[in-house]
């Protein structure tokens, strides 16, 4: 089974100006996410898909694998949807360019799922890790997923939820920016048009939903930081300086 990584790369951010630029103890944050999912050995080729001539030249300097396509789209799963059919792998992953901390053991979860699959009934597999304390789950920058008993999503939020109306003990579950697509499934994506919900919350996996597609939910016990804010920044540069030490 071919599996390809794809890091959809677009300079502006609302929340934090040229994120995917910003330095990270050396290197830039695009290039960071790129490495570790070149590092875990587990794809058939990473590239990195931008419109920005800026983050081009990033690329080119650090001889990293891309494609530029000069032309704007809702979200990264557009820009990558719209080359799917370019694209010689039967399973595209879409890595978020702002989680540099991807690792090989929370996507081998992912890949593990579709070989599991022997009828190919799943068409989109995500990932998801608990959140703990008020300040996180209360983050509108953190999405929130809930599940059903078979783990596919029911649905994704900005908002805390579940709603716990009685303060009884509630898991709470955020949504980390890695989307595994069966090519096909990303396909057809491509010509759905954005969704009611994902308009309101801007969390493209809703369009999914509301679609009635499946994304089954994986947990990981690792700890992500997808960098939205000054703060996450600042937290990514003091985990590699503490990786750094104990090495």
């Amino acid at each position: 089974m071919k599996i390809v990584a794809v890091i959809p790369a677009r300079l502006n951010s609302s929340r934090l100006s040229n994120k995917l630029l910003r330095d990270i103890c050396g290197k830039s944050l695009i290039l960071r996410t790129y490495e570790s999912a070149v590092k875990s050995n587990l794809f058939n080729d990473v590239f990195v898909i931008t419109n920005s001539p800026l983050i081009e030249e990033e690329l080119k300097k650090n001889n990293v694998s891309y494609i530029f396509k000069d032309k704007e789209y809702t979200t990264g799963t557009d820009r990558i949807a719209d080359i799917s059919k370019e694209i010689d792998s039967e399973i595209i992953i879409n890595i978020q360019g702002d989680e540099p901390f991807i690792n090989s053991k929370t996507l081998q979860l992912i890949i593990d799922e579709f070989v599991k699959d022997e009828f190919n009934e799943l068409n989109v597999v995500s990932v998801m890790t608990n959140l703990e304390g008020d300040s996180d789950i209360n983050n509108p920058n953190n999405v929130k997923v809930v599940v059903d008993k078979y783990s596919n999503s029911l649905y994704f939020s900005r908002s805390p939820i579940p709603y716990n109306r009685d303060g009884v003990n509630v898991d709470y579950f955020k949504h980390v920016g890695i989307y595994a697509f069966r090519k096909s499934c990303l396909v057809k994506f491509s010509k759905l048009n954005p969704s009611k919900h994902e308009f309101s919350e801007k969390i493209e996996a809703l369009r999914l939903i509301e679609n009635g597609i499946n994304i089954k939910m994986i947990k990981s016990n690792e700890r992500f930081i997808g960098i939205d804010t000054l703060e996450d920044l600042e937290m990514a540069r003091k985990k590699l300086i503490n990786e750094k030490k104990s090495i």
